[in-house]
């Protein structure tokens, strides 16, 4: 049984850092490509970030430069650094994988940038 968990989530003013986690099991995981999706009020999910089995790495235009994902195969876990946070990176992020047409959530963990 594939299980993501997100964390890391919380209240963040602007220009300030954040970092997610989400941890992996019921896959092998240095096999599987890993992203990042986040989804604001009343707006659809949208890619933030995603990372390859080979480490290859590919970022939404808003985040790029402000935003870092990694992974650590021997933890089974991807992260998300977050630096220089806008009020528009609110939303709750989910952490996402796939095997052929097979997708895997995690519930989220929700980012808030307020003053």
């Amino acid at each position: 049984q594939v299980q993501l968990v997100e964390s890391g989530g919380g209240l963040v003013q602007p220009g300030g850092s954040l970092r997610l986690s989400c941890a992996a099991s019921g896959i092998t995981f240095g096999t599987y490509d890993l992203g990042w999706y986040r989804q604001a009020p009343g707006k659809e999910r949208e890619l933030v970030a995603t990372i390859t089995w080979l480490r290859n790495t590919n970022y939404d235009a808003s985040v790029k430069g402000r935003f870092t994902i990694s992974r650590d195969n021997a933890k089974s876990t991807v992260s998300l650094q977050m630096n220089s946070l806008k009020p528009e990176d609110t939303g709750v992020y989910y952490c996402n994988t796939r095997r052929g047409a097979i997708q895997y959530w995690g519930k989220g963990t929700l980012v808030t940038v307020s003053p």
